[in-house]
């Protein structure tokens, strides 16, 4: 072990390449590893005012996975619901394929007097430091560990970092150690029930895994619901009224302050009493100064929720992008829940950096010259990473990495820019008793809107009024519509819900999203918007037949309230995830007693295996068990002789 050799750990090549090369100023030498795409630079560098070798490597995110022992690893090794108890271990396991990484771990820790800590700064960030802490220390016990924090891979950053390093936070780790156990728990039992129990009962179903898990449930049931409300929508007729006037080359368009009626005789009554006399009345006539107000900074959800309504990308490739852009030093890091800029933030020096474009520069430009403002302050703030921001100005992207990149900057320099202003006029009428209303536009001020094309905000130019004319309208006419359903959900309406609810985090409502459609529970049409599949709804309908509402969000979010109380050291890691198997295991024991109700619920959508088809598994796998009635799979041993494993829930 040397005292003066540190060793520095990102969570991607990429990141450890760039570390690098700002520490050493582009002289680090770089050297091969047991992992082919995990190399190690080496340099002199001064830190804590003393020099040392500086090693940066890097792994690439977690380095260990959690399963359970081999008594439950396997699916007919236990009952599914034996799963929810706490006292049944989860074990900590470092896959083959990472075996490379813990070789280089060990191997620099061994040599290292220090570990910093250069994982992405949030709470999976945390965690996966503390993998890597329990590698080094197993090679040197003694081994000095640190933490450093930093939101862009742009030399300001990278330096500060070094210069502030702290301990790392293990109530943070925690939190995520806690999602992670219960989530596979209650993901391997319901998946395992699913799977076992109602999929084998369909002919369409019984070589599928029907897998579960809190997130991703809750985000097919929002898909579910919203199919719901739109098979239920039952279209009412209304009716209203066209008032019109148009005069001097403008047309002013009246609408009635009732709205609309849903009685056809009433409104032909109100419409004959109208064309008695026709003639309206100004009532009054108000101007007022309106504001467009500019966008908040810019967090992980709204990042996703636009690049899905302008630029069409799916929250997943938006994040892909994302990332690579952050890697470049491009971006600043792109996960995060923050809205608001700290004070004192050199926001003046980022938007010069942008003042060479050849498309929004003359607008960088005009905000240095006098017309910067400080940004609003959004509610949401992760005290972690500031908005996503751009940290260099770069013309040499392309496709949709130079689209999201424009998008980033563009909406930074918006949001430090005033407010549009516009001259609102309001004219209100009466003809007889009915009132009716118009609203004409004259904008002033563009302001942000100049460098914000993703948002219009248009001139409605209306005729000049004046309090107590009358005038005949051009048109008066009763008009006929009918109520429509609400849209399937869009992508963008998905990340909203999720977000709204406590769906998922930052960094998982993508991941989410594509998971309810790789396991064929929902679709995305080219519209993006989504809709359930038949498996998708069958799940949904069955656990509500039994009075189950596990796809509705306050059972996802209940838990990630508590993975909050874990992360402030409220609580600990190991009460949550007590507190949530006994929550479950009642509900799990309603699963098992409700499963020939739910299986008739899903027989609304899929077919049941025929007396055929039973009776030909029977005869393949299956013997009734002598004491319970139950079914029990028959395995062949390597021995020759037969051994009946456990199906008892599952083939009812």
């Amino acid at each position: 072990m040397s005292a003066d050799r540190v060793l520095c750990v990102a969570e991607k090549p990429s990141v450890a390449k760039e570390l690098a090369a700002i520490l050493s100023q582009g002289h680090a030498q770089a050297f091969n590893t047991h992992s082919q795409y995990n190399r190690k630079f080496e340099f002199s560098y001064e830190l804590d005012g003393r020099p040392c070798t500086l090693v940066v490597t890097s792994v690439t995110g977690h380095l260990m996975e959690r399963d359970f022992d081999e008594s439950h690893r396997k699916w007919h090794t236990c009952e599914p619901i034996q799963l929810l108890d706490p006292s049944i271990q989860v074990i900590k396991m470092i896959p083959q394929d990472k075996k490379g990484l813990e070789r280089n771990l060990l191997e620099e820790g061994r040599r290292c007097g220090q570990l910093v800590c250069f994982l992405d700064c949030d709470r999976e960030g945390e965690n996966i430091s503390y993998e890597v802490i329990e590698i080094c220390q197993k090679a040197n016990p003694r081994i000095r560990v640190r933490r450093a924090h930093f939101s862009a891979l742009i030399p300001r950053d990278i330096h500060r970092a070094m210069r502030t390093l702290t301990l790392p936070n293990q109530s943070l780790s925690e939190a995520v150690e806690a999602r992670s156990e219960i989530d596979l728990r209650l993901g391997a039992a319901f998946t395992r029930f699913q799977t076992m129990v109602l999929g084998k009962r369909f002919e369409q179903l019984s070589d599928k895994l029907l897998s579960w898990g809190p997130c991703q449930f809750a985000t097919l049931g929002f898909i579910v619901d919203r199919a719901w409300k739109i098979e239920r929508f039952v279209p009412e007729d209304f009716w209203s009224f066209r008032c019109n006037l148009s005069r001097d080359g403008k047309t002013a368009h009246f609408d009635w302050r009732r709205g609309r009626l849903f009685d056809r005789v009433a409104c032909t009554l109100i419409y004959e009493m109208l064309m008695e006399d026709p003639i309206a009345t100004v009532n009054s006539v108000h101007e007022r100064l309106k504001e467009r107000w500019r966008p908040l900074p810019l967090s992980t959800v709204n990042l996703q929720t636009i690049a899905s309504r302008k630029l069409r990308m799916s929250s997943e490739e938006t994040m892909q992008i994302a990332e690579e852009l952050y890697n470049k030093g491009f971006i600043s890091y792109p996960r995060t829940e923050t809205e608001k800029f700290k004070e004192g933030t050199n926001l003046q020096e980022l938007i010069s950096k942008q003042c060479e474009s050849g498309h929004w520069g003359n607008y960088a430009n005009e905000l240095l010259a006098g017309s910067f403002q400080w940004p609003r302050a959004g509610q949401n703030d992760d005290q972690a990473h500031p908005p996503i921001h751009p940290t260099q100005f770069t013309n040499s992207l392309s496709g949709k990495q130079a689209q999201l990149y424009e998008l980033v900057v563009r909406h930074f320099l918006a949001c430090c820019s005033k407010n549009a202003i516009g001259a609102e006029t309001t004219v209100e009428i009466s003809i007889g008793v009915e009132q009716f209303v118009s609203k004409g536009l004259m904008i002033k001020e563009l302001n942000w809107l100049k460098v914000y094309p993703y948002e219009r905000w248009s001139d409605k130019d209306i005729p000049i009024f004046t309090e107590g004319e009358q005038f005949e309208p051009t048109e008066l006419a009763m008009t006929e519509g009918r109520t429509q359903a609400p849209p399937l959900l869009s992508e963008a309406d998905l990340i909203s819900l999720m977000d709204s609810h406590g769906i998922g985090t930052d960094a998982t409502i993508a991941e989410h999203i594509t998971k309810v459609q790789q396991r064929d529970y929902a679709i995305k049409s080219d519209s993006q918007q989504f809709s359930p599949t038949s498996l998708g709804k069958s799940l949904v309908t069955s656990y509500e037949a039994i009075g189950l509402e596990l796809a509705r969000p306050h059972f996802r979010a209940r838990m990630e309230q508590d993975m909050t109380k874990i992360a402030s050291g409220q609580t600990s890691a190991r009460v949550v995830i007590e507190e949530w198997m006994e929550i479950m295991k009642p509900i799990f024991q309603r699963c098992i007693a409700g499963q020939t109700q739910m299986a008739q619920e899903m027989s609304v959508f899929f077919q049941p295996l025929n007396a055929s088809s039973w009776s030909q598994t029977l005869q393949r796998n299956v013997s009734q068990c002598g004491v319970c009635s139950g079914l029990m799979d028959l395995k062949k041993q390597r021995n020759g002789e037969t051994r009946a494993l456990f199906v008892k829930a599952v083939l009812l």
